[in-house]
């Protein structure tokens, strides 16, 4: 009995164990742990582009479309520029459109979603009215819309326009959880105790659905780096900055393939690849924190 009485008190984990134990989980799983590997690498290549890069993003003083060599590994461009310098460089901008991008979107999945979920009546309807006409929009041609009315606003032009139309899925499916949760005995009890429905929904529900919104950032971060790739090849950003999307447009452009500049092409796209690709595999090992039959190792 006395036994019991010291379970029922026992004192809830720190954070900082609450963290261990989810980054625990998430390595247990081989195929995050690859992908941990290949997003610390790229993020490793960001912070320090200035000491890896040969040479300046812009630095265009060299022969033009010239073939790989011990200065040039991978060649340069038509414009005379080093095409690794551009690609070292490059990963800052696609690297911090992806992050930034998908974390806004989560952000506003996470408040719609939860507030979907919640509400009954009127305001219920209205949430579903605006997310359903955000679903049933084509993303890519509202996204090439509204980049090409917001022509010239760089960078953050491009963030905006990923994130306008990539938080949808993300509420759907937060909606889905939070009507699930909505009907749990301890949300039941906190309404009986009063609690405000602000504090139920942030500080009841949310903590519960703590996997699925990681899950939900990365799979937004994914796509925002596919998305900026795809604006900027299509020539819908700001060509005059140095991103792997950039690279791929100003290469196309100069017909790289035709010259036999195939590294112009291949080294940015398979950066977008391995990058999207590590995003994806992490979401491996979160969805393990949901679910424990997904997990691998010893902790399954």
């Amino acid at each position: 009995m006395r036994a019991i009485e010291e379970a029922s008190i026992a004192p809830a984990p720190s954070p900082l164990k609450v963290v261990l134990r989810v980054a625990s989980t998430v390595w247990s799983n081989g195929k995050a742990r690859i992908g941990i590997v290949i997003l610390g690498l790229f993020i490793l290549v960001a912070i320090f582009a200035p000491l890896l890069a040969p040479y300046g993003a812009r630095q265009n003083g060299f022969d033009r479309s010239a073939d790989a060599s011990a200065a040039h590994w991978l060649g340069t461009t038509a414009a005379g520029e080093d095409v690794l310098s551009q690609l070292i460089w490059g990963s800052q901008i696609s690297i911090f459109v992806g992050l930034v991008a998908g974390l806004l979107s989560t952000v506003i999945a996470v408040l719609v979603g939860l507030s979907w979920g919640y509400v009954r009546g009127f305001g219920a309807d209205v949430i579903n009215f605006i997310v359903n006409l955000f679903l049933v929009i084509p993303g890519l041609p509202l996204m090439i819309v509204i980049a090409a009315y917001l022509s010239g606003g760089g960078i953050g032009m491009i963030i905006v326009v990923v994130v306008i139309t990539g938080w949808a899925w993300g509420a759907r499916v937060l909606r889905s959880q939070t009507q699930s949760l909505r009907s749990r005995d301890f949300v039941t009890a906190a309404v009986f105790s009063g609690e405000r429905p602000f504090r139920i929904v942030f500080r009841e529900i949310l903590p519960n659905m703590t996997s699925l919104i990681v899950g939900n950032f990365f799979g937004a971060a994914t796509a925002a780096i596919l998305a900026e790739a795809g604006l900027e090849y299509l020539g819908l950003g700001d060509t005059t900055v140095v991103s792997w999307g950039t690279m791929l447009f100003w290469a196309q452009n100069s017909n790289a393939l035709l010259t036999g500049q195939w590294a112009l092409l291949f080294a940015p796209g398979l950066c977008i690849a391995l990058l999207a690709t590590s995003l994806t595999l992490i979401n491996f090992g979160v969805d393990g924190i949901s679910n424990p039959r997904l997990r691998e190792g010893k902790q399954r």
